[in-house]
């Protein structure tokens, strides 16, 4: 007796992957971004800035991750790793050119 398989369509395929490489390179970006940005602009000791701008990376990394699989579509993902990415590297820029005069 012969059984059908049936496979998942090529363009699915392609969106999930979308999504899982939205969700780990762009959240991990984001994640990133997020922590240099609180680090630079939280007005209390460097050593104290570093540590809460990175224990707030990891909830920033979930809500990222979150986001990519919560979305109707790969490019809706991406959009919404890119745009706060932005948001957050000219945040970090601000700060670091102000630090600099």
């Amino acid at each position: 007796m012969k059984v059908k398989t049936r496979s998942l369509p090529v363009s699915y395929r392609l969106a999930v992957t979308s999504r899982v490489l939205a969700a780990v390179v762009g959240g991990y970006v984001v994640a990133a971004l997020a922590s240099v940005s609180l680090t630079m602009w939280l007005p209390m000791p460097r050593a104290e800035a570093v540590v809460t701008g990175m224990m707030t990376s990891f909830l920033v990394y979930l809500c990222a991750v979150l986001w990519c699989f919560a979305c109707r579509s790969a490019w809706q993902a991406w959009l919404g790793v890119i745009v706060p990415s932005g948001v957050l590297a000219a945040i970090s820029g601000v700060a670091y050119w102000l630090g600099q005069s």
